[in-house]
């Protein structure tokens, strides 16, 4: 569509990757025709509940090299991707549209109003703004390739849109964009494109511990603490850092981050696994003993539950105590014997917690799987197997742990994929024939 007719834009998905897209797209072609549908009711809906309510819209991690090391999956495919557009680039993108980012302890940076509408009140009136249509309430059934367009054909117009399709059952596109997340639905349309799908499994979810006891501590945390997960077949994982204790088991940072890096064999598992749990990773086995030989020779006439000679919480020393060594309520430091300080030593610096299944990351869900790495073009996001096509976001075979690294990567692939889509289609329209002149001047002119 390129002699009298604006070129049509369709981006499959009102996520942040895809209306990041579109703004980027229109921002570089402003006469480009760019149409977002979305099966939802309303846009953004992850970006509205994502950090409770406040989005995590990126990390405090400005070089493309480290950053890339947040992602169990993709980090090679992202490396090129964020020299080009990285969170440097999201803070200023955002700044200058009068959004300040503030860093906080860790590194996620949030919106200075600590809401997420903020983010999504940007994104809408950038897409007002330039003009991008947004169609809610309008899913998509199937895509055909003929000759150099697309056919999108659409389940129903849009009745709850911000802008409806009137009547349409189809809409041609000179290009699309695929940002539908974790969807079945987009899955199903990539592969019909002739896509391959690496099977989308969960990632960044909490572990199931069967210990009601355990799980009656739940709101307690310790930080730090160093993981290590042992899944049958595969390699053992590590990580560190704060752990909450839950009504069904262990969350908390450094579980989801293990949770992220083993999602794909814990699902091959049924997530059956063993987590062992090093409460003192700052201390060492001589260390811990030496410290617990002191409490007994110093505090000998106080109850072993009431003393605890680290700096743990009151509440879990007491569980360690009495139910993982079952020492006595009544026992003093002076009358502990030297196999239970052995069995202190161990719960502390490696205590044994099975895994029983999976739990959730509040709303927050994300996956790994989606479409292979390799049969897309990381500098234009674009589909090797299928020219005209775009990837952007979660819909890739590409998750990071928790920390705003997820959505850094739905801005880096829709930047990218917007501008490459401009620049295509600018170029197009440059060097297209002129078909309103008169067949006969043009060879006169020749």
């Amino acid at each position: 569509m390129v002699n009298g007719q604006s070129q049509r834009v369709v981006i499959i998905g009102a996520g942040a990757a895809g209306l990041f897209g579109a703004i980027a797209c229109a921002e570089a072609a402003p006469d480009l025709d760019i149409h977002v549908l979305e099966a939802g009711r309303e846009p953004l809906t992850k970006v509205r509940i994502s950090g409770g309510g406040r989005c995590n819209v990126t990390h405090a991690c400005f070089d493309p090299a480290l950053l890339v090391t947040h992602y169990p999956r993709g980090n090679k495919a992202l490396r090129g991707a964020f020299s080009r557009f990285q969170p440097k680039d999201t803070v200023q993108w955002f700044q200058r549209r009068g959004v300040a980012l503030k860093t906080e302890a860790d590194g996620r940076m949030f919106p200075t109003t600590d809401d997420s509408g903020t983010i999504v009140d940007c994104l809408l009136g950038e897409a007002r703004r330039l003009g991008i249509q947004i169609h809610t309430g309008t899913p998509v059934n199937r895509i055909e390739r003929r000759d150099d367009e697309f056919h999108v054909f659409l389940k129903g117009a849009g009745k709850n849109g911000l802008t409806a399709i009137a009547a349409e059952s189809l809409l041609s596109a000179d290009r699309i964009l695929l940002s539908t997340g974790s969807s079945p639905a987009g899955f199903r349309l990539a592969i019909a494109l002739g896509h391959n799908i690496v099977p989308p499994v969960p990632s960044l979810f909490t572990f199931n511990v069967r210990d009601k006891t355990l799980q009656a501590l739940a709101g307690v945390s310790v930080e730090p603490v160093e993981l290590t997960l042992k899944i049958q077949g595969e390699k053992t994982l590590r990580q560190t850092g704060s752990l909450l204790i839950t009504h069904w088991g262990l969350s908390g940072p450094a579980v989801l981050k293990l949770s992220a890096y083993g999602a794909v064999g814990l699902h091959r598992q049924r997530y059956l696994a063993e987590l062992l749990v090093n409460w003192l990773p700052h201390q060492s086995q001589e260390e811990i003993w030496l410290q617990l030989l002191q409490a007994k020779q110093e505090q000998g006439k106080r109850l072993v539950v009431k003393y605890c000679p680290f700096s743990l919480p009151r509440r879990f020393w007491q569980y360690l105590v009495l139910h993982r060594i079952g020492l006595g309520q009544d026992l003093t430091w002076a009358n502990i014997v030297k196999g239970d300080l052995q069995k202190l030593v161990g719960e502390l610096n490696r205590g044994a917690y099975p895994i029983s299944g999976k739990g959730v990351f509040k709303e927050e869900f994300v996956t790994c799987g989606g479409i292979r790495l390799r049969d897309v073009d990381f500098r234009t996001m674009e589909s090797r197997l299928c020219p005209g096509l775009y990837f952007a976001g979660e819909v890739l075979d590409v998750d990071g742990i928790t920390g705003g690294f997820n959505f850094q990567n739905a801005w880096t692939t829709g930047w990218l994929a917007g501008r490459a889509i401009a620049d295509v289609l600018t170029v197009s329209r440059t060097f297209a024939p002129d078909q309103t002149q008169d067949p006969a001047k043009k060879r006169q002119s020749g």
